[in-house]
């Protein structure tokens, strides 16, 4: 199974989406997801297991987590207590303001969790209420859609990364709840090893080797925690940093082909044009027309 890279229908002059109290199940999960958007999403009630680029977390009640654009996820929500969740989905643009002459930017939080690979923030009783009020706000205001309505939803949804950055600077990167411990252990070593070495040479039977067990068996098992294969996984890690590159670096294509592990350029081209929708050049033209979107 390879992500699936979402798609958002919204006008670009209000790059915002929001999927209210929406309760998850095996059934109508999404497979992988991928997508330069950033997503927030907080969990009202029951219970799952969200995986986050290479990372497993506990889905629990108040928690908060946070997603930058470009990032693996998946949630798998639990058989008999099933995940109910807001996803607030928002390109950078919506909520960028001038510095007003103190070091704070709304990306502040997805600036963190980009740089610790942390995106689990669990929220105190306080702030709970106060997300849980911010978001209904944003449902009211989006059904009714009165004047003004989109300089509503861009406040509520500045004051939401407001609290999440303040919390973050009250509690401090150690006081995060841990990661969720992975099992068979081998698994958070292999997720690790490709983190490192997906733009090498890299496949099933190396990892499997590592791992010290079968092919088949690392196979089976990466799908069943990660709902992905391993090919899928390493490629999508490679087009995320193909898009970095295109943006941020003068490399030709071909350099940066090669550079994030791809056998040829025409294979660059034909998984890079399935995935994004348009070839790299065309990415790379329209990013560079286009205001940051990556804190």
């Amino acid at each position: 199974m390879k992500p699936v890279y979402k798609q958002f229908n919204v006008p670009p002059s209000f790059p915002f989406s929001m999927v209210y109290r929406d309760t998850k199940t095996e059934q109508r999960e999404l497979p992988d997801h991928l997508h330069d958007w950033h997503e927030l999403v907080y969990v009202h009630s029951g219970k799952g297991t969200f995986f986050i680029d290479r990372t497993f977390y506990d889905m629990q009640p108040g928690s908060l987590f946070i997603v930058p654009g470009n990032t693996i996820h998946r949630a798998f929500p639990d058989a008999v207590e099933p995940v109910t969740s807001t996803a607030v989905f928002f390109q950078a643009p919506l909520v960028m303001q001038p510095s007003l002459g103190e070091p704070f930017s709304y990306l502040q939080c997805l600036e963190w969790s980009r740089m610790n690979r942390r995106h689990h923030l669990p929220c105190g009783t306080v702030l709970q209420a106060e997300l849980e009020r911010i978001l209904r706000e944003i449902d009211e205001e989006l059904r009714a859609s009165e004047i003004g309505v989109r300089h509503a939803v861009t406040l509520l949804t500045q004051r939401i990364l407001l609290l999440a950055s303040r919390e973050l600077g009250a509690a401090g990167v150690a006081q995060t709840s841990p990661p969720k411990a992975v099992r068979p252990h081998w698994m958070r070593d292999a997720l690790l090893h490709i983190d490192e070495h997906y733009t090498g040479k890299i496949g099933l039977s190396e990892l499997s080797e590592r791992a010290s067990v079968s092919p088949a068996h690392f196979s089976r098992v990466f799908r069943q925690l990660t709902g992905m294969n391993v090919t899928g996984f390493i490629a999508a890690k490679r087009i995320v940093k193909a898009k970095q590159m295109l943006q941020e670096t003068g490399h030709t294509v071909a350099w940066i082909a090669a550079e994030c592990g791809f056998d040829s350029l025409p294979h660059f081209h034909s998984l890079f044009r399935r995935a994004v929708g348009q070839t790299p050049a065309a990415y790379r033209r329209a990013a560079d027309q286009d205001p940051p979107r990556y804190p």
